[in-house]
């Protein structure tokens, strides 16, 4: 039966030595919004630490698991595919590394001019890893010419157009990002100077926020 669908959710955490226990409960709480698969990448200020795979939230990212994810900032996704089929390289949050860094992103929404930027990217000799358009922003920020990763985030947004929301992290720390019409929802909480990031308030129940 057709239903409404969420289409995806996003976490994220700066700040707080239980980032990836915070995340993976704000994941679990937005289970609604994506059961297809699940991640988490977090940063512990040395190394990206990565949890991702099809499933449940609590199937794939087990006690084990998190216990063993080291950081102080994260970022999560649950999944249901708009665009791209249900298989392990679409899985969110995507990691890169590039020449100014390693970078992630987590993405809710959808591209309306994908197909455009696409045949844009690959006449400039881009190569896709994914059948996702939320890889088509880590392209566009990786060809961008501006040097600081703030720049090449601003540069690659003036370039998409839809409905979307992003969560990105790089070793400086998490971006947040709403389309210009604020049309997908995220939220902002914070709590004894951490920050907390999710696509629905009622998630940071959980976290005391």
């Amino acid at each position: 039966m057709d239903r409404i669908k969420e289409y995806c959710g996003l976490f994220g955490v700066y700040g707080e030595d239980r980032a990836v226990m915070s995340t993976f409960l704000g994941l679990y709480s937005l289970q609604h919004r994506g059961e297809e698969s699940c991640g988490i990448v977090s940063f512990d200020g040395r190394k990206f630490h990565q949890n991702k795979g099809l499933g449940l939230v609590a199937e794939v990212l087990d006690q084990d698991k998190i216990d063993k994810q080291k950081g102080f900032q994260a970022i999560g996704h649950v999944r249901y595919s708009t665009t791209g089929s249900s298989a392990i390289k679409n899985i969110q949050p995507l990691f890169v590394d590039s020449r100014f860094g390693s970078f992630c992103l987590a993405h809710n929404g959808n591209l309306t001019n994908s197909l455009e930027l696409k045949d844009y990217l690959e006449r400039r000799g881009a190569i896709f890893q994914t059948t996702s358009d939320s890889e088509l922003i880590l392209h566009l920020m990786t060809h961008s010419k501006k040097a600081k990763f703030v720049d090449k985030l601003k540069d690659a947004l003036s370039r998409i157009r839809g409905a979307y929301c992003l969560l990105l992290m790089n070793e400086e720390g998490i971006f947040a990002v709403r389309d210009p019409l604020g049309f997908r929802p995220l939220c902002i909480g914070r709590k004894n100077g951490s920050f907390f990031i999710s696509s629905e308030t009622s998630v940071f129940g959980l976290s005391g926020v």
